[in-house]
């Protein structure tokens, strides 16, 4: 094989956005297993007991007047064990003073609350909060810190090589500079001396054909391994003990758990294709973050989706598939967020009196109006009967599977 380029570069990986309550949910569902009505919850919890700022908020920033204040957030922490040595490293670094003046602070991002926080206040009350509740507090305040810490920075190698006609591609990656990720965490699977990521090799032709991301299978690399990849050179010529192909099938989607569901719904907007639309529903989707917990929790308790309490995974059940067939068949357009987002549009051309308030309900009673009358007329009876036996047997397979293991 012989090394046809080389390119070595550093990779920059900045701190992530503060905490909106949609954020806090998914990671606390990844994280804990808890359900969003649970993580809303205790963060009501703690912010009745002025540990953390408003949790209601779609806002991921901060406001300039709180970002000019921030140093009290801090001062306040520093009697917080898990937060005093990482104090310590934001005093050295300084930009806590210019936080005004970076991605982290935009008033024209926020519409009523800015981001979740810690105040730096009420640290006595932790001890008066479950253990959970003490480990959700803990993720808001990394979160928080993680903002006045450098970027983390990965040290890239790619290789082109090529044996006879065929040209192969290789990309290694080790994590150079934890930066933010000292409070943050290092991502399971990665740690700070090194770690390796070779990408799919194939020709360059087949590569663009197939549109392959590289199914690449991580695999860690040690330091003197990594000093000689980034040792070699143009032109050099090494040694193949084998060529192998492997084959893999994709795989589906994962199911949404009732973390990735919460932030499904709150960019909904984003499945819109019509652009003045999808632009309308952005700040909105489906519920606000005050009520999408509530919307989940509601299709749970009426059993139309199941929730996994250990896993926090979520699928339909049998009534909540036929409910969805018979709407499908019946109104499609509400299970389209574009609907949604018209109706929004509707609300801001009266705010702006672009329309009358009579206009608006005019069109909207309209809808109502012709679509009743559509599925009183509709005979599709047929069709439903179909497509519930064709779903009825996987759930049967499910009650017969569940009904084994209860007498195991």
């Amino acid at each position: 094989a012989v090394l046809e380029k080389i390119e070595k570069k550093k990779e920059k990986k900045n701190p992530p956005l503060l905490y909106n309550l949609a954020e806090l949910q998914n990671d606390c569902s990844k994280r804990f297993k808890i359900s969003p009505d649970e993580t809303l919850r205790i963060v009501q919890e703690l912010y009745e007991k002025k540990l953390v700022t408003y949790p209601r908020t779609d806002a991921r920033v901060l406001s300039t007047a709180v970002a000019k204040e921030i140093s009290r957030n801090l001062n306040g922490l520093s009697k917080y064990p898990m937060a005093a040595p990482y104090l310590k490293d934001i005093q050295a670094f300084g930009n806590y003073k210019e936080l005004a003046k970076t991605r982290y602070v935009n008033d024209k991002q926020i519409t009523d609350h800015y981001a979740i926080i810690p105040t730096g206040q009420g640290l006595n009350a932790l001890s008066s909060v479950a253990p959970t509740a003490h480990r959700v507090y803990d993720l808001i305040v990394r979160r928080f810190l993680s903002i006045f810490y450098p970027p983390a920075v990965y040290q890239k190698v790619a290789i082109v090589s090529s044996i006879k006609e065929e040209r192969f591609f290789s990309n290694f990656k080790v994590l150079a500079e934890e930066g933010y990720l000292k409070v943050a965490g290092v991502p399971k699977g990665r740690n700070t001396s090194a770690k390796g990521k070779p990408e799919g090799s194939m020709k360059e032709e087949e590569e663009k054909e197939s549109g392959a991301d590289g199914a690449e299978e991580e695999q860690g690399l040690d330091t003197a391994l990594f000093e000689v990849i980034k040792s070699l050179k143009k032109g050099a010529v090494l040694p193949v003990r084998a060529l192998n192909i492997k084959e893999g099938e994709t795989s589906p989607p994962k199911r949404y758990n009732s973390g990735s569901i919460i932030l499904a719904m709150e960019n909904a907007g984003q499945l819109i294709e019509d652009e003045d639309l999808r632009a309308q529903i952005k700040g909105s989707g489906i519920g606000t973050s005050a009520t999408r917990a509530e919307i989940l929790k509601k299709l749970v308790n009426i059993e139309y989706l199941a929730l996994n309490k250990k896993t926090q995974v979520l699928t339909p059940t049998q009534m909540g598939e036929m409910i969805y067939d018979v709407v499908s068949d019946s109104i499609r357009p509400l299970l389209n967020p574009a609907l949604t987002a018209s109706w929004e549009k509707g609300l801001t051309m009266v705010a702006d009196g672009v329309i009358t308030p009579e206009e608006y309900m005019g069109k909207l009673t309209d809808f109502v109006g012709r679509r009743t009358t559509a599925v009183r007329s509709l005979n599709n009876q047929g069709v439903l009967w179909r497509q519930f036996q064709a779903t009825e047997e996987f759930y049967q397979k499910k009650t017969k599977q569940s009904n084994a293991k209860n007498k195991e």
